[in-house]
């Protein structure tokens, strides 16, 4: 992963002894600050909760003018849960959720040169930090951070004598044999309504497609999407090799627990896949996701947000707070907790340099050239929750790709035209 740090970090240290930084500075009174955050834990041991809790104690007793509440819901939960707060006119300080755009559209949000020290701000992995972005202003602090690798199980991939795939023809070709070895599911393709937007965007991108064409206008029903989609219909999904659960009802958690249950040949993964594999005793590998031809030149990206609203009126708080939470310890501890890529520079350096996080340097490596979700459009919760709905007709066997595609883009590009 190439990361270039410019002067910028080093001329902002020296602005940010100078005093000049907005987020600079003790409190000015006591303040408590509220924080709204997403559960990454996959048990009660591994809560999120118990992470703020012991990060806010930490910062407190370093800054005993500030206090940090904190509530943490299931990803199911917390964009509604917040929502309702925004709603109400009870806004959090903060809140950790999946999508900043539309408050940021309404003028809600602070902007990060409001809130953060500028070393902390030019931390930020750029790809991440741009898609964090409207006109120009970033509203959207990256946290949390994957790509997607095709994980395959060793064992049943060694006991039908295949190598993992490098291309498309060579992935149908390893899913025929698991399917002869009688593998529940040669490749497992969830579509169902979890996460459907992801998996798309993994096999789009893999043909040279994606949601938004170079000047970032949705591009939903090009050549080349509509390719990747005919690729799924006709040379997996109908020739039974996504298992016995079609697409449109599998959703990620039953396929990555499918997985981890040794019943999956193939799936497209991020991280946490690794911990549930290695819990249930499955002995796995990775590769990147295979093109047509080779290794795609770029594979998705996905990082979740955090953003502070005006409401509260603590932005020099909040912005102690924030630069806490992003220091390098921190989202090094946040990243191997949870098994997630860092989003700052001087994190993924030291991860990479670290032989105790050699699993995940290939997920790291890849956000240099990763592609992620349109985040910055207001439209886009919109738009994904039509291909959360509808893309899985796509590779039903009476399906037409370009026709779900057409029509996904219709509604895509009224939505863009109304932000």
């Amino acid at each position: 992963m190439q990361r270039h740090i410019t002067g910028l970090i080093a001329a902002a240290a020296a602005l940010g002894m100078a005093g000049t930084l907005t987020a600079c500075g003790g409190g000015s009174g006591d303040v408590t600050l509220k924080l709204v955050a997403a559960d990454y834990g996959d048990s009660s041991a591994n809560n999120s909760q118990q992470y703020w809790d012991k990060l806010a104690a930490a910062f407190e007793k370093d800054h005993p003018d500030i206090k940090v509440e904190v509530d943490v819901y299931s990803w199911q939960d917390v964009d509604s849960k917040v929502k309702e707060m925004v709603d109400a006119g009870e806004a959090p300080d903060m809140a950790q959720i999946g999508a900043y755009a539309d408050y940021a559209a309404a003028g809600k949000l602070y902007s990060a040169d409001q809130l953060l020290s500028v070393p902390v701000q030019a931390d930020f992995v750029d790809e991440m930090s741009q898609a964090g972005k409207i006109n120009g202003t970033q509203y959207g602090l990256p946290f949390a951070a994957s790509t997607r690798r095709l994980f395959y199980n060793k064992d049943l991939f060694a006991k039908a004598h295949i190598t993992p795939p490098k291309t498309w023809s060579e992935l149908v070709a390893d899913a025929r044999v698991l399917k002869a070895q009688g593998v529940t599911y040669p490749f497992a393709l969830p579509l169902g309504t979890e996460e459907a937007q992801a998996e798309t965007l993994i096999w789009m991108l893999s043909n040279g497609g994606g949601y938004t064409d170079n000047v970032g206008s949705y591009a939903i029903d090009t050549k080349k999407n509509v390719q990747a989609l005919n690729w799924l219909r006709t040379d997996l999904v109908g020739k039974g090799l996504t298992g016995p659960t079609a697409p449109s009802d599998l959703n990620r958690t039953p396929a990555f627990k499918a997985f981890a249950k040794g019943e999956v040949g193939m799936i497209s993964g991020h991280p946490t896949l690794m911990n549930m594999a290695k819990a249930q005793g499955v002995d796995y590998g990775d590769v990147a996701i295979p093109g047509p031809g080779g290794t795609p030149k770029s594979r998705m990206g996905v990082n979740d947000w955090m953003m502070a609203f005006k409401q509260g009126g603590h932005p020099k708080e909040t912005g102690e707070f924030l630069d806490y939470v992003y220091n390098r310890k921190n989202v090094l501890d946040f990243s191997r907790e949870y098994t997630l890529a860092p989003v700052t520079v001087s994190a993924s350096d030291a991860m990479v340099d670290s032989s105790q996080d050699k699993a995940l340097r290939p997920f790291i490596d890849e956000l240099a050239d990763a592609t992620y979700y349109p985040a910055n459009k207001t439209s886009w919760p919109q738009v994904s929750a039509q291909i959360k709905k509808r893309i899985s007709a796509a590779v039903t066997a009476n399906g037409s790709a370009a026709a779900v595609l057409g029509g996904i883009q219709a509604e895509a590009a009224a939505a863009e035209s109304a932000e």
